[in-house]
């Protein structure tokens, strides 16, 4: 037994990191972030398909935009990160604190995931504002000029969406940012945990980054098969307009019923290669992130 527990950062910092650790994941899987976005919106109600592929896609992107243009909605993905990442990654925390034994025993693996579910919905609806001016502002350029709607910025954006369409238009496509948030903790939490213990056993693998990346992909692969539907459902509700004063969309089941009617059943997974590519990463820069902010706060301030 040790006579005293190890030092540790306080909440505050650990919040911080945690943001601070998805903000800077973000700066590099926005433009993949940018193709999802196109390519679930791409053939909407059974029209052309703009991008037949996401590297189509992201050609015509950077032809028709130039290298700017994949940088497109940056400041809406870091408000997203700052508000999702940080209230997930704290609620998470604490219930994980709450639920930890007297003696220290973690909780079991389905109280886990529980708490990862509970984080991911709560933390969903905290970020589902910056996820609104994210799905707009990345769909902008597909558009022909007369109709964009030309949000210089993510400040910018929810100013004017709040002025031209009422402060609830903010949490548009909030049930299913949420569900998806719950299916994307659920499925990365047991398939992260699962496929880390696989690869283990195969003796191949010993514990460090190069385990945990392969972990993550395999997690990123299971994890966006599962949350895909969900997030085009989401993705058309936040950005549909009003057609006769009627909203597009009468809800998330009306969205699924029309891609499968109007563009096919696995047009329910359109936007699959860069959500993947996006996914894995992300995932990867935050947790080496994160750590490097540890140990630097660690020497610097505890020490």
């Amino acid at each position: 037994m040790e006579a005293s527990k190890p030092k540790t950062s306080p909440k505050a910092i650990k919040f911080l990191f945690g943001g601070l650790a998805g903000m800077g994941a973000t700066v590099f899987v926005q433009p993949l972030d940018l193709v999802k976005n196109r390519m679930q919106l791409s053939g909407q109600g059974g029209k052309v398909r703009e991008y037949r592929t996401s590297f189509h896609a992201l050609a015509s992107i950077l032809k028709n935009e130039g290298l700017g243009g994949i940088y497109t909605g940056l400041s809406a993905g870091l408000l997203r990160q700052a508000t999702y990442t940080t209230t997930r990654l704290g609620i998470y925390t604490v219930l994980f604190e709450k639920m930890t034994g007297s003696d220290g025993t973690p909780p079991k693996f389905l109280m886990k995931a529980v708490i990862g579910m509970t984080a991911g919905a709560i933390g969903a609806f905290v970020g589902t504002p910056a996820e609104v001016a994210l799905i707009r502002m990345t769909a902008d350029g597909r558009l022909p000029a007369d109709q964009r709607r030309g949000y210089s910025n993510v400040f910018n954006a929810l100013v004017r969406i709040t002025k031209e369409e009422g402060v609830t238009t903010l949490w548009r496509g909030c049930i299913p940012t949420m569900a998806r948030a719950v299916v994307v903790n659920a499925a990365q939490l047991a398939s992260y945990s699962q496929s880390k213990q696989a690869l283990t056993e195969t003796g191949y693998f010993v514990d460090g980054i190069f385990l945990h990346f392969c972990a993550s992909m395999i997690s990123g692969l299971v994890t966006t098969a599962a949350s895909m539907p969900v997030d085009i459902v989401k993705t058309r509700i936040q950005n549909m307009r009003m057609i006769d004063g009627k909203p597009e969309f009468r809800n998330g089941l009306d969205v699924l019923a029309k891609v499968i009617r109007n563009e096919g059943f696995f047009s329910l997974w359109k936007g699959f290669t860069p959500y993947y590519a996006r996914l894995g990463p992300h995932t990867v820069l935050t947790f080496i992130f994160l750590e490097q902010m540890n140990k630097a706060y660690k020497l610097y301030f505890l020490n």
